[in-house]
């Protein structure tokens, strides 16, 4: 296997979510694992998955914002992630 610099792995990963909704669980997994082993944070990427199931959202999950939280149900594990929102 080749090994990757920092600056290749963060080309890899903005690739990879660019098209997000046609990957499935492995491979998000993968490009999860590969941002770890570089140090390099996800950040308003980690919302485009659910943190359990790694399932892709697709648009379709039940969302409610109630105050200053944002919470979204994964239409196929049932899980509910839960994110602050920034107000400023």
């Amino acid at each position: 296997m080749k090994k990757l610099s920092k600056k290749e792995a963060e080309e890899m990963i903005s690739k990879f979510f660019l098209d997000i909704k046609n990957k499935n669980p492995e491979e998000i997994r993968k490009i999860k694992k590969l941002s770890m082993r570089f140090s390099l944070k996800l950040g308003e990427l980690r919302k485009k998955f659910c943190k359990k199931c790694l399932h892709p959202y697709s648009g379709r999950e039940k969302i409610i914002i109630k105050k200053d939280m944002k919470s979204v149900e994964c239409g196929n594990c049932g899980n509910i992630n839960r994110w602050k929102i920034k107000l400023s």
